[in-house]
């Protein structure tokens, strides 16, 4: 608590060590955080679109469930990572890939940010507009502004804004599953079962790629936490929090696309503030729409600064980053996800299936290899001031661990089925994708029996930075505003 007092409102730190002395928090946090981050429209979608694309009630619901727990365990367990390296989640890849190495992942990160930035800013965008009674589109800029303002003022207020999220998100929630259960013979949708392979898979992989997709920032959330702060807890509290959230938003997206009549697609926003009619309470939703996405979008955002100093941190060595070239940074990434935003509004439903099914190939692989190196071949023994050295421990460039990474990718490649790429062996399998789950298992496999047998040196246990009063990770890592 004491911590809490004296910590700035703007953070100064970015991706650099976070000492002992400025560890703050609650784990309670990073359940209201991160299920805040999906009691938002989007996840709405994403589960209605279970629907739309084929699927019936009773299977899709089942499917998005596994979907959560299989994706929700990978976010999770990156998660753990947080408070034992006290370190943002990408800058840990350099151990698997070097320090330059690293860069490879990390630039795809930013373009998985960018992209939900820009499809939830669409959603927001419309809510937005039939709050105020303007265009999507000044909707849409209104949203940007607001999330470059909290962005910049960084983690503390992140994690404010999540659990004023959450609290807003619940009681919305309820009222609209109040709403459609008066208006729907729910027990009727349940009862039309027609089965298929491909449309429960697509169920399965809507939600995996959703929760797999926080991999790569959820550290960046809990890294603040006391290093002695139990793996588990934290594990179990950012994965209830993520898979409880989402999966109340999807199934209230399968009951609504359900009872829509084709009404659903395109018009998303209108469609789930129609079930409460209008007036006030509409004004109410629409406003709650918009701050349940502030909370995801700041995340995003936030996310692709980190990314974009890790990635500079790499090759030059040192990054000193100010509060103003903090604002610049976040203009610039704000700024081109409101670009796609606004170009790409109309066509906004089948492109973001799209989008995120197509992750998966990237980032599957990724976590793979994180997790397995992590748990299993170093066991949390990292070595924290070497990942600043490209001289160091873990070098430039690790060809193993870049070379698993791509063979995680192509390996997917005869199994994708998406709008961009379709693969040769999916109309034999019956139109499933599961390029997921060989993205998961086969490069985690390949990687555990490689570096079992090829890895670098492993130190006798997790080597931290000597802290002296607030000196960051060292001169080359520092990011200080």
């Amino acid at each position: 608590m004491a911590a809490n007092d004296t910590t700035p409102l703007i953070e100064k730190r970015s991706i650099d060590y976070i000492p002992e002395a400025e560890r703050h928090g609650r784990l309670f946090s990073q359940f209201t955080l991160w299920m805040g981050a999906n009691l938002q429209i989007t996840a709405i979608v994403t589960g209605a679109l279970a629907v739309v694309l084929g699927g019936d009630v009773f299977w899709s619901l089942i499917g998005l469930l596994i979907g959560q727990l299989i994706g929700g365990c990978v976010m999770a367990l990156h998660a753990a990572q947080g408070p034992k390296l006290g370190l943002p989640q990408m800058i840990s890849s350099r151990v698997q890939f070097g320090v330059y190495g690293a860069a490879i992942p990390i630039v795809l990160v930013c373009l998985m940010y960018l992209g939900f930035t820009a499809t939830g800013t669409v959603l927001s965008g419309q809510a937005l507009g039939q709050l105020f009674g303007v265009s999507d589109s000044v909707g849409i800029l209104i949203f940007a502004s607001v999330i470059v303002l909290v962005t910049v003022l960084g983690y503390r207020v992140i994690h404010f804004i999540g659990r004023v999220a959450s609290l807003i998100g619940v009681v919305a929630f309820v009222y609209l599953f109040s709403r459609l259960m008066s208006q729907t013979d729910v027990g009727a949708l349940l009862q039309i079962r027609h089965f298929s392979w491909s449309s429960f898979l697509l169920a399965v992989s809507l939600a995996a790629s959703w929760q797999i997709a926080f991999g790569p920032y959820v550290a960046d959330y809990s890294r603040y936490l006391p290093s002695h702060t139990s793996s588990v807890k934290t594990f179990l509290a950012a994965g209830a929090g993520s898979v409880i959230g989402a999966q109340v938003a999807m199934v209230l997206g399968v009951f609504a696309a359900a009872m829509s009549n084709g009404q659903f697609a395109g018009h998303e926003v209108a469609y789930i503030v129609g079930l409460s009619g209008t007036g006030a309470t509409a004004a109410l939703l629409y406003f709650s729409i918009a701050f349940g996405k502030v909370t995801i979008s700041t995340l995003n955002s936030y996310g692709s600064f980190m990314c974009i100093a890790t990635i500079i941190s790499g090759f030059r060595g040192r990054l000193e980053v100010t509060r103003l070239q903090r604002l610049v940074f976040v203009l610039m990434i704000v700024g081109t996800a409101t670009l796609i935003a606004l170009l790409g509004q109309h066509s906004f439903l089948g492109a973001f299936k799209s989008f995120i099914l197509f992750l998966l190939a990237f980032f599957t692989p990724w976590s793979a290899i994180n997790l397995v190196d992590y748990y299993c071949i170093t066991r949390e023994r990292y070595d924290v001031p070497a990942l600043a050295d490209p001289n160091g421990r873990y070098g430039r460039w690790n060809l193993l661990g870049i070379s698993v990474y791509v063979f995680g990718v192509l390996v997917q490649l005869p199994f994708i089925s998406t709008k961009f790429y379709t693969g040769p062996l999916v109309a034999a399998l019956g139109d499933v994708d599961i390029s997921w789950i060989i993205g998961l298992v086969l490069p985690a496999a390949l990687y555990y029996v490689c570096a079992k047998k090829w890895h670098g040196t492993v130190p006798d246990h997790l080597i931290l930075p000597k802290e002296q009063g607030a000196s960051p990770i060292t001169n080359e890592l520092a990011a200080q505003a």
